[in-house]
């Protein structure tokens, strides 16, 4: 054997070897918190513009169908990491624990040779530290927007110091994940790094660079601001979500946010001051005080996406200047969506379109053809086994998705699914729970949605097609009849198959708890302190 064919076969292994960063991409993956599809432009948003976030669809694929399992914040991030349904991976309300013995993508990754990064919002318990990532460094529970505390674990062994930076939350997640990227990973192996902001989360604390961003604008508002339910059962008529008479003097920015140093709060009031000394001026009633809560509202949650939208423009740059874009798989997406003025409304759990779908948009060079769109139902459920199949790692049997790479690349397999399967589960009888939204379980096609509020007793039905906004259920019009029964089989059928046990005894159908009634209102002249809004 000739010296110059021993050296090519040489060459040939040492390229062969699995965790090379030659050989497989990188994965960044962007994530935050209540982050609405009709809040990004690439979406159709009409309200504002996120060149940065469109960039990733421009040069990638935006998936138009994207929901998650369970709309709330804690529950989607255990679903992202375990490629399971909430009662699959023990996770199924915030507060409480994730179980980070159990199997996650991280880990799987970390095992072929990818190192593994996880930076920003954690909320899976603040005592359980993330495993399967060779470094961390989180917020502690919910974080906070300015001056948050974190915890740093730079060796992945669970040795963790707490760390207070001075700043933006946004811009000092960002920091952090560049220094990472700068000093802290292994040019020779690929990384997984899941960047995640807690923007746009409650209660919408703008960063100082955007604090007068929209004065002066009137920002559209939602046809249905002013819902009064009247096609919608039990559930939605006693929720507690409403601007109406939801939101707190924290929320609407009558308190200035605790957590601030003196600079920050000077620049905070110097900016919020004026607005709030004319709101007093107006002395706003009914339906014009609303209005001016959701202007409020809306301009903070924009203003906060803002901030992100930058952020993620300062990633992109960087990976185009330091020659790790054409490598590097970029995804952005958040753990639900969330309603802005939407039937009065804002957080999420429902089961309703908007907090129920979920942004995602994928940039891999080469791979992905840019400016494609997605309509297929795909789901947070999917997230896991798609990371394993870019990295070429094998998906275990037991996760509960499917691959999104075959859609990635232009193909959408004959068994793909045809229904989505969903169930939330916060809503207790014994105490004031988060909201007020009453459990519930449905199935979604691409043009039909049954939702099941199993311990009211009460179905509502939603043909998509004809009613986008979800103002009527037709449960029950005759016209729907084989509908609802198909649709009444696909549920069960999904149930048995994901294996969801039967949750429909575990609370009263009519608790004492649906009496109280929400008697707060915003301050109009001196606001008290109210308690920091969750």
């Amino acid at each position: 054997m000739s010296l110059r064919f021993t050296a090519f076969v040489f060459c040939l292994l040492l390229t062969a070897v699995p965790g090379r960063a030659a050989d497989r991409p990188n994965i960044l993956f962007i994530f935050t918190d209540d982050h609405a599809n009709h809040a990004i432009s690439c979406y159709g948003s009409q309200i504002n513009e996120t060149p940065n976030l469109d960039r990733i669809a421009n040069e990638g694929m935006r998936f138009d169908n994207c929901f998650c399992t369970n709309s709330i914040c804690g529950p989607s991030r255990a679903v992202i990491l375990t490629g399971k349904y909430s009662h699959k991976n023990g996770f199924y309300r915030n507060g409480n624990k994730f179980n980070g013995g159990q199997q996650t993508f991280p880990k799987l990754l970390q095992k072929a040779g990818y190192q593994t990064a996880m930076i920003g919002k954690w909320h899976l318990g603040e005592h359980m530290h993330p495993t399967g990532f060779d470094y961390s460094e989180v917020l502690v529970g919910q974080g906070t927007y300015y001056n948050p505390v974190m915890l740093k674990d730079p060796n992945g062994d669970g040795n963790r110091e707490r760390v207070r930076h001075t700043g933006y939350t946004t811009d000092i997640i960002t920091d952090l994940a560049l220094d990472w990227l700068k000093e802290g990973r292994d040019s020779d192996k690929p990384f997984m790094m899941m960047f995640q902001h807690k923007a746009p989360h409650r209660e919408w604390a703008p960063g100082p660079d955007h604090l007068t961003m929209y004065d002066g604008e009137t920002i559209p508002e939602p046809d249905n601001l002013f819902d009064d339910y009247e096609g919608r059962g039990t559930a939605a008529k006693t929720q507690d979500m409403t601007i109406a008479k939801t939101m707190t003097a924290r929320d609407l920015k009558f308190t200035v946010p605790p957590y601030m140093n003196e600079d920050q709060k000077n620049v905070w009031n110097e900016a919020y001051d004026p607005k709030n000394k004319a709101f007093e001026e107006a002395n706003l009633t009914g339906d014009d005080l609303i209005r001016w809560k959701y202007q409020r509202y809306i301009k903070d949650y924009l203003r906060c996406i803002a901030s992100v939208d930058d952020n993620v423009g300062r990633m992109l740059q960087y990976l185009e200047d330091n020659g790790l874009a054409e490598n590097t798989v970029v995804i952005y997406s958040s753990d639900q969506g969330f309603y802005l003025g939407d039937h009065g409304w804002f957080d999420k759990r429902f089961m309703y379109e908007e907090s129920y779908r979920q942004p995602l948009m994928v940039r891999w060079p080469k791979v992905v053809k840019p400016g494609s769109v997605n309509k297929d139902l795909v789901s947070n459920v999917d997230f896991a086994e798609t990371f394993l199949d870019i990295a070429n790692v094998e998906i275990p049997s037991d996760m509960q998705g499917a691959s999104l790479v075959p859609l990635l690349k232009g193909h959408t397999p004959e068994d793909w699914r045809e229904a989505h399967y969903y169930q939330y589960y916060e809503f207790e009888a014994d105490r004031r729970t988060a909201h007020m939204v009453r459990r519930h379980r449905g199935v979604r096609t691409d043009r039909y949605k049954l939702i099941d509020f199993y311990n009211l007793g009460e179905w509502e039905l939603y043909d998509l097609e004809n009613d986008p906004r979800e103002m009527r259920s037709v449960y029950g019009d005759p016209e729907y009849a084989q509908v609802q029964k198909d649709l009444k089989a696909k549920l069960e059928k999904l149930a048995e198959e994901l294996e969801v046990p039967d949750d429909r005894g575990s609370v009263p159908k009519n608790p004492p708890i649906l009496q109280r009634q929400n008697k707060q209102q915003p301050p109009q002249k001196k606001p008290a302190q109210t308690k920091r809004a969750s």
